[in-house]
């Protein structure tokens, strides 16, 4: 097992910029997960990861993780070169380095369609929610935020590896394509949401925390509104998406 204890280590700095930068991420294909949690996610979908790094003694939750996937390298980093690369207040002691799983396209009956969501924390409440939905796949525009960044997986608990996640995506193209209807809430909607029809094949589409979505997009789907008894003009982007995935949940079963 390597051991890195210098700062000037190049591949501890290589991992340090994972860590910060998106540029990085995409030029390299390669992204950290911070956490037993998302390793034990990456290994359950069947995914190798290219380096495990320790922070530690490896705790036995750690240990066994390890020992399903014995040919992956080891790395263990001094304590303190380790805290710089984990955001977690409490860290597990382990990262993982991943390629990056590139999606081009995917024949979907349940889907999410996501316009410059900026906030990495909705993002990634998003793709958990349409995992634990069973959505088939989450479609990014160019405009939102990192994907595979730490903050995102993070807050998707494990969601990136039980669904396909599609970047930079053509939304207009992919709303064109489904097959199905895609909906969109809107204040112009007439029908509620609860009125829709879900059961087959179907999107939604959410947009831009502030913004909403674009004028091209809303004009491709069909609108509703989630009823609002109480005294808020609207909801958080992430609350609106689960809210809209599990209406499709119950009609669906």
């Amino acid at each position: 097992m390597r051991q890195i204890v210098s700062a000037d280590n190049p591949h501890f700095r290589d991992w340090l910029k994972l860590a910060g930068s998106a540029r990085q991420r995409r030029k390299s294909g390669l992204t950290l997960l911070d956490g037993a949690h998302l390793l034990a996610a990456c290994l359950g979908a069947g995914l190798r990861p290219k380096q495990v790094i320790l922070g530690g003694a490896p705790t036995e939750e750690v240990a066994g993780l390890l020992a399903r996937a014995p040919d992956v390298p080891l790395t263990q980093l001094d304590v303190v070169l380790f805290s710089q690369l984990s955001e977690l207040k409490t860290p597990t002691g382990v990262l993982a380095l991943l390629e990056i799983p590139r999606i081009e396209a995917v024949e979907s009956n349940f889907v999410l369609l996501l316009e410059d969501i900026q906030d990495p924390g909705n993002l990634g409440s998003m793709i958990r929610s349409a995992a634990a939905a069973g959505c088939d796949a989450v479609f990014l525009s160019k405009g939102c935020a990192d994907a595979w960044s730490p903050r995102v997986l993070r807050a998707a608990m494990g969601g990136h590896f039980v669904l396909n996640i599609v970047e930079e995506a053509d939304l207009l193209a992919v709303a064109d394509g489904l097959g199905g209807q895609v909906f969109a809430a809107s204040l112009a909607g007439k029908r509620s949401l609860y009125d829709c029809k879900l059961d087959g094949q179907v999107g939604f589409a959410i947009g831009n925390e502030g913004a909403g979505l674009s004028a091209a997009l809303q004009a491709a789907c069909q609108p509703f509104i989630i009823p609002m008894p109480g005294r808020v003009e609207s909801l958080n982007a992430a609350a609106a998406a689960a809210i809209c995935l599990f209406e499709a949940v119950r009609q669906r079963q």
